[in-house]
């Protein structure tokens, strides 16, 4: 049987971060069991300089999960008001990572790890929320 993967982005801004946190989830064996993929801004053409509702835009139109540090509410544009404004009820969380420089530490990557594989795994619980913490 094909399983479709369950894709997520790497926002610009935290892609070492991420390439770390991904790098737990390969070492606990979760990509044995669960079919997840981590893109990067290059690796899928996006403009490193978009604004957060081309992001958040692109995600949504290619299926993926978006991984990003705490975006604001500066303008129009911006990731929360684009998720008060254009997010349906069958629209891809997006996943804010808490505090990004904890990831530093293992114990809480792995409770990142943990609550990104629970949202994958039981993905249709989590459309249409927006925005949500991990851990």
């Amino acid at each position: 049987m094909d399983t479709k993967p369950i894709r997520f982005l790497s926002d610009h801004d935290i892609e070492g971060y991420a390439q770390l946190l991904w790098g737990t989830l390969v070492s606990s064996g979760w990509l044995d069991l669960a079919c997840l993929e981590l893109a990067t801004f290059y690796e899928v053409g996006l403009p490193i300089n978009s604004n957060d509702r081309e992001v958040w835009r692109f995600a949504q139109a290619n299926e993926m999960i978006l991984i990003t540090n705490n975006r604001n509410m500066k303008d129009d544009t911006s990731l929360e008001r684009t998720l008060r404004n254009e997010n349906q009820p069958h629209s891809l969380p997006v996943l804010t990572i808490g505090n990004v420089e904890y990831l530093a530490y293992l114990n809480y990557r792995e409770k990142c790890v943990d609550a990104l594989v629970e949202i994958s795994l039981y993905l249709e619980n989590h459309l249409g929320r927006g925005r949500i913490y991990i851990p």
